[in-house]
């Protein structure tokens, strides 16, 4: 009988095959164990197993080119286990020529098939003369390898259709490979399992299925699995227009449709027949679109801030902008958040947290709707902060804002926007803030400050009334004289000879 050799890094992996091969009876003599690449050497020299389960992930680098030698020289057939079955590791054990990929977990009856399979071939093989031992092709079902998958092969065109099916939760991806390969199709695809997605490769050359049949197929897998299980799922039906390509350049395409799912949610069927053509947009914000941003987070603007991203980030049908350039946008926006942030010392705070938390959604997010929802309740949550802050904050904004404004009120050209931009504020939002907690407007507070330096300048000084009112920060001596009188109830030159009359007579009486 043949014999196998189990090697992986995780004991219970070697235990809970070993236990498979005893319970099942599959019929192996000898069953080898090895925890190490030492141990993996040591048996494959000593022993020359028939067949070899291997875990990719325990080779390194330095002890690659030996095994890829021993492999060619006893030629056991391979099988190769890895927890991430990414394009590299396709590539890896293609190399090694292995037989079948296991992603980790695997469940226990792919493991009695595919072993109960390669122990009859082997047997086989030896009744016959025959080695047989490498033969094969890597896959679930004959004619389709993962080569193939991830390798252009321009000689290989087949009129072939492609059902990719992907779980929101990844780690349930075992279940689903059960559930298609149980699944009562009429024509029973090759199943290739991946990292985070199912392939189905559908061979349409004999009798050819239409893409709405197929469409329909989809659907009904996504009805059953649901009515089973609670993992959402997502499905690509993928025919190419252009036949010659290369199954991997069908696969290419099919993986790029995956991503509608962004913008339409799990639970769904989508159906391609080419590339997807992506709509270009600029990531970033415009600076109008910034303070557009600024006013209403200082404003507390609930209701513009949601309909402002709900007009932005709702997409009900293509074209669709490529997902990473809508990603880099809401980072964008998160930018002026943490301005906001800032700018009311939040930074820091246990906030921060939160912040962080939603700087990862927005990254890794695999659905849009989700990451405008958790963006919008982490606004909303640091304006319920700033909010019960106000009263402080907005005093201590004031008074910054009083200090600045006293230096400066000589300056002609003094504005709001000046000021607001000094405490950090918008415009809207420090205009309100001075109305609410001084009672008069911006406008009113600058004229007040500049009037009180011209009463100060006419009673105490010679100076002219046009000096006067170029000194208190009036542009225009017509139209202080106006202010003045509006104010005090007589001009600038009456209110000096009030002053002077009553200092005369304060000196007569001394």
């Amino acid at each position: 009988m043949p014999s196998i050799m189990i090697a992986d890094r995780d004991p219970n992996e070697r235990s809970g095959i070993s236990w498979l091969l005893n319970s099942w009876q599959i019929p192996y003599d000898h069953v080898y164990k090895a925890g190490t690449m030492e141990d993996v050497f040591q048996v494959l020299e000593d022993h020359v197993p028939d067949v070899i389960c291997i875990e990719l992930d325990m080779v390194a680098r330095s002890n690659w080119e030996r095994l890829k030698l021993l492999v060619e020289q006893f030629r056991p057939i391979v099988l190769v286990m890895t927890a991430e079955a990414t394009f590299e590791k396709a590539m890896l054990a293609i190399e090694l020529r292995a037989r079948d990929l296991w992603l980790k977990p695997q469940t226990p009856e792919v493991i009695r098939r595919v072993l109960t399979r390669c122990s009859q071939e082997i047997v086989e093989a030896r009744n016959g003369g025959r080695d047989v031992r490498v033969a094969g092709s890597w896959s679930e079902g004959e004619g389709v390898t993962y080569r193939e998958l991830f390798v252009p092969d321009s000689q290989n065109h087949r009129e072939q259709t492609l059902l990719l099916a992907q779980l929101e939760e990844t780690r349930h991806h075992p279940a689903l490979l059960t559930f298609l390969q149980e699944f009562p199709f009429r024509q029973k695809p090759v199943l290739l399992p991946l990292a985070d997605v199912i392939v189905g490769v559908f061979d349409t050359q004999q009798g050819k299925e239409s893409l709405a049949s197929m469409q329909q197929l989809a659907r009904r897998i996504l009805i059953e699995w649901e009515a089973r299980h609670d993992s959402p799922l997502f499905l690509v039906v993928y025919e190419a227009q252009d036949q010659q390509k290369s199954l991997s350049e069908k696969y290419q395409d099919a993986s790029q449709a995956l991503q509608i799912r962004f913008f339409t949610g799990y639970r769904q069927v989508s159906v391609a027949e080419n590339v997807i053509n992506w709509k270009t947009i600029d990531p970033f914000l415009t600076p109008a679109e910034q303070r557009t941003w600024v006013d209403m987070l200082h404003e507390g603007d609930r209701d513009g801030l949601k309909q402002w991203m709900y007009t932005q980030f709702s997409y009900q049908k293509g074209p669709y902008p490529e997902p990473g350039l809508l990603r880099i946008r809401l980072t964008s926006i998160l930018a002026q958040v943490r301005r906001y942030m800032k700018s009311h010392g939040l930074d820091g705070t246990n906030v921060e947290d939160g912040y962080h938390r939603v700087f990862e959604i927005i990254l890794y997010a695999p659905i849009l709707y989700r990451i405008i929802q958790e963006l919008l309740l982490f606004i909303y949550k640091l304006m319920d902060v700033v909010q019960r802050q106000r009263g402080a904050a907005g005093i201590d904004v004031i008074e910054l804002a009083l200090r600045f404004m006293e230096g400066r009120f000589s300056d002609s050209s003094l504005r709001l926007e000046d000021v607001a931009g000094y405490v950090d504020r918008s415009p809207a939002y420090f205009s309100t803030l001075v109305s609410s907690s001084l009672g008069i407007t911006f406008r009113q507070l600058l004229t007040n400050m500049r009037l009180k330096e011209a009463e100060q300048l006419i009673a105490e000084t010679s100076l002219s009334i046009h000096e006067v009112a170029e000194r208190s920060g009036f542009a225009n001596a017509n139209y202080f004289s106006k202010v003045f009188k509006e104010k005090l109830g007589t001009t600038p030159r009456m209110y000096r000879n009030q002053k002077k009359g009553v200092e005369s007579k304060k000196n007569t009486y001394l």
